[in-house]
């Protein structure tokens, strides 16, 4: 009896101490010695990780400023400050938090514009969070992704075509000032709608009007629905145009590795897809440089740190292909650079080039020559190539870049004479309106059956014999036709490839459509000259 007494005490009183839970505070406390252009030195603080959050507590009004341990020195760590910075003075309350920095998500955050501390500011009221992500993530490994092999469309006939993207993929948008890079990205949104895919745009050191302006052209197009913006203006701190990247990243990695139930992805329960845009890089790699050398760090090459390159490098290796086991989601990455004077020599253009598998060059003397986009095919690549286009695009697309290739080459040899051959003249000819066949005004993206068929009539010649003036007009006014009279056609085009019946069927098709379209245009001419003579 007394033996079962002794068992039934033991066990209440494991059962007693089990319920007993003793929380030890291990949050060293410290206190500022200096503050001052977002940077604050704190001394104590022995135990403070790399890139651990720090809290701040303001003597004055008593509310709390997170930081990020930066710099640990022998008797100071360093750290940058998020939010209001200003109301930390020296001798305030520091003490670590033992966690890396996070932000919450959820997808309540699609159509709204938050900063990259997650916190909503388009005056739509709080988010309410399910999840929290780390800004810095482990990019998954080599076992973990599967081979870029989805097209990610951008609607863009020039880029689809010769320079394509895939799900998974790094490609970077280059070039100078005001070429249209921020349109390209946009364009790609847009043509997302209807598509499984969820878009983060993340604005680092943009006027906040263009920002807005930004969020009313996807509101306008129906995009907003599906978009994520991510804003770190002109008039935010470094450490703000730092970490907003970072952010953006975390934001698209939720959507990745998760389902739309909010478990974790997996063979089951599929991931989802997500295109990020970071518009632009070289302003945040400013903002690094800034905050580094207040930080005192030592500056390398064009005065930017030495890490630099590892800062970018860990932020884009986030974009991936996950395999099958973990649900199959991607994340595809659209780095914006801005260069000076086309110099994509210098610094950041090299490391970012090196990084990403491919680059889309925009370039300012075609730009202001009228091609829109201003895209320079010499030097545009895709690393990824044929794996990232549906069959009939790899077949139509198959030459284009050389044609243009040997037409700019040609044209710039002619024009210093005037004596050409009749193959030469034809191929000048064909080029040219190639050339303008791949113009395309902003905000109206094709459906990737639009442009096979636009390359498919442009490679078969049925624009040749127009007028320059006449190319874009007959692309839009065949694209209409086809689209109305023949969408079972272009629906087989989405998914196969151009056999010899489809051949004949789209040869036929555009036939008798430029039969009555330059049938019209006679009219139209005639009529014109007859007013004329009048």
């Amino acid at each position: 009896m007394s033996e079962i007494n002794a068992q039934s005490i033991a066990a209440a009183l494991a059962e007693k101490l089990d319920s007993l839970s003793a929380t030890v505070d291990t949050q060293e406390v410290s206190h500022v010695d200096e503050v001052g252009d977002g940077i604050a030195r704190i001394s104590g603080l022995r135990g403070a990780m790399a890139g651990e959050l720090l809290e701040f507590k303001s003597s004055d009004t008593g509310e709390t400023v997170y930081g990020l341990a930066q710099n640990l020195d022998r008797d100071e760590v360093g750290a940058v400050l998020f939010g209001a910075v200003d109301i930390i003075k020296e001798g305030d309350e520091c003490r670590t938090t033992g966690r890396i920095m996070d932000i919450p998500v959820s997808r309540a955050m699609l159509g709204r514009v938050v900063n990259p501390l997650g916190q909503p500011i388009d005056g739509l009221g709080e988010i309410r969070a399910t999840h929290t992500r780390p800004i810095e993530f482990k990019a998954p490994g080599v076992i973990e992704r599967t081979p870029v092999c989805e097209p990610v469309q951008t609607g863009l006939l020039a880029i689809d075509s010769m320079i394509p993207i895939g799900r998974g993929q790094r490609e970077l948008i280059i070039g100078d000032r005001k070429t249209g890079k921020t349109a390209i990205a946009i364009d790609a949104i847009l043509n997302q709608r209807g598509k499984d895919m969820i878009c983060i745009y993340v604005a680092i050191g943009q006027k906040a009007s263009t920002v807005a302006n930004i969020r009313e052209t996807l509101k306008q197009h129906g995009a907003l629905d599906y978009t994520v913006i991510v804003s770190a203006t002109a008039a935010d701190s470094a450490p703000m145009q730092y970490i907003a990247p970072m952010a953006g990243a975390a934001i698209g990695e939720f959507f990745m590795y998760n389902g739309e139930n909010g478990e974790p992805a997996s063979e089951d329960n599929p991931g989802g897809h997500v295109l990020v845009i970071y518009d632009d890089l070289s302003k945040q790699a400013v903002a690094y440089r800034q905050m580094s050398l207040t930080l005192h760090r030592p500056p390398g090459r064009e005065a930017y740190p030495g890490d630099i390159f590892y800062l970018h490098s860990r932020l884009l290796e986030r974009a991936c292909k996950l395999s099958k086991k973990n649900g199959y989601g991607s994340l595809t990455a659209l780095p914006i650079i801005e260069t000076q004077d086309g110099d994509v020599s210098a610094y950041i253009p090299t490391n970012v080039i090196s990084i990403t598998d491919g680059q889309i060059y925009l370039q300012s003397e075609l730009f202001f020559q009228g091609q829109r986009p201003a895209v320079d095919v010499g030097i545009s690549v895709s690393r990824v190539g044929g794996s990232a286009q549906t069959k009939a695009m790899k077949q139509v697309s198959g030459s284009l870049r050389l044609d243009l290739a040997a037409y700019r080459e040609l044209a710039g040899f002619t024009q210093f004479g005037s004596d050409l051959d009749a193959a030469t003249q034809k191929q000048l000819t064909h080029g040219a309106r190639m050339t303008e066949l791949l113009k395309q005004p902003r905000f109206k993206p094709f459906d990737v059956t639009e442009q096979i068929v636009a390359l498919f009539a442009g490679n078969k010649g049925f624009v040749d014999d127009l007028p320059v003036s006449q190319v874009l007009p007959f692309r839009n006014a065949l694209l209409d036709y086809m689209t109305k009279t023949y969408a079972p056609l272009l629906e087989k085009l989405r998914s196969t490839k151009i056999d010899d019946e489809l051949d004949e069927q789209l040869m036929q098709a555009i036939s008798d459509f430029k039969n009555d379209y330059t049938a019209k245009l006679a009219e139209t001419s005639e009529s014109t000259s007859g007013a004329e003579e009048n």
